[in-house]
């Protein structure tokens, strides 16, 4: 038995069943991220002054990043234009480009993931004295460790680390955070102040730029990853329609174009909730 309505309009609706329930779902996603923009709005309002951290994200790479997911965008349209007009080759490229965009929007957000699990801030036990921002070097391990508490300092009976404090920014309007650490990306660099060694003793905390540093990068993971989930969901239904899923145009080329168009809808939304997540987490 067919299904109904999988290639003309329903009578009610207008529209054919799959892009009927890309809609519904597509509500649904909108009510979820709006949900999350919602907290990260009334979190960011009611946090305290000078307590939201600000320039911790590397600005060009979310510029690139969505410069990249602008681009597939337009080729995904492009994919689904080339089916319309008959001329499968097309699709093919197009759709293959649409899916070495999302590849390199989730390799950039790894690279970027990775600095952060990388990149520590210091507090120190006397009040007095500001804390501080940057990548450490801890006896025993090699390069940058990842996810490095002050927990495991004091279990692994290291009575120092060195910090590689970030550069202070030449802007005058970077404003200092957190007691005194400064703005680290997005900004104009001055100079690497230098090198100190810091006794464990002296810290109060030490954390990572992970989501147990502060509420603005639980909220930011969230959002981020939640994203990054739609990314590679909506690569790897483009991937099978662009591989396999590809023989349907011989036999249901209008069913086949169909569901390029609601695949299309997908990424559109997924570029959408990136448009949004850039500014506010990384301008504003």
């Amino acid at each position: 038995m067919d299904v109904p309505y999988t290639t003309k309009p329903r009578p009610d609706t207008g529209l054919y069943n799959a892009k009927l329930g890309i809609w519904l779902f597509l509500a649904s996603e909108v009510m979820l991220f709006g949900a999350l923009f919602s907290s990260y709005i009334l979190l960011r309002v009611n946090a305290l002054e000078g307590t939201w951290p600000h320039g911790l994200l590397n600005i060009p790479i979310g510029t690139f990043n969505t410069f990249v997911l602008i681009s597939s965008s337009v080729t995904v349209v492009m994919a689904w234009a080339s089916l319309k007009l008959g001329q499968f080759n097309r699709f093919k490229m197009y759709m293959g480009i649409t899916i070495l965009c999302a590849l390199a929007f989730m390799v950039i957000k790894s690279i970027e993931y990775k600095d952060k699990f990388t990149h520590y801030e210091v507090w120190f036990n006397d009040p007095a004295k500001p804390s501080i921002r940057g990548h450490i070097e801890v006896p025993g391990i090699e390069g940058n460790p990842w996810f490095m508490t002050h927990k495991k300092l004091a279990d692994k009976k290291i009575e120092s680390i060195k910090i590689h404090p970030d550069p202070k920014p030449k802007l005058a309007s970077a404003k200092q955070e957190h007691g005194g650490a400064e703005a680290h990306d997005g900004h104009e660099h001055g100079d690497h102040p230098p090198v100190q060694e810091i006794k464990t003793s002296e810290i109060k905390r030490l954390s990572a730029f992970v989501p147990a540093h502060s509420t603005y990068f639980a909220i930011y993971f969230t959002l981020t990853a939640l994203h990054a989930l739609h990314v590679m969901g909506g690569a790897a239904v483009m991937f099978y329609l662009w591989g396999p899923g590809a023989k349907m145009w011989k036999t249901d080329p209008e069913r086949f174009t169909n569901r390029i168009e609601v695949s299309g809808l997908f990424w559109h939304f997924v570029d959408l909730v990136w448009i949004f997540l850039f500014p506010v987490l990384y301008l504003l």
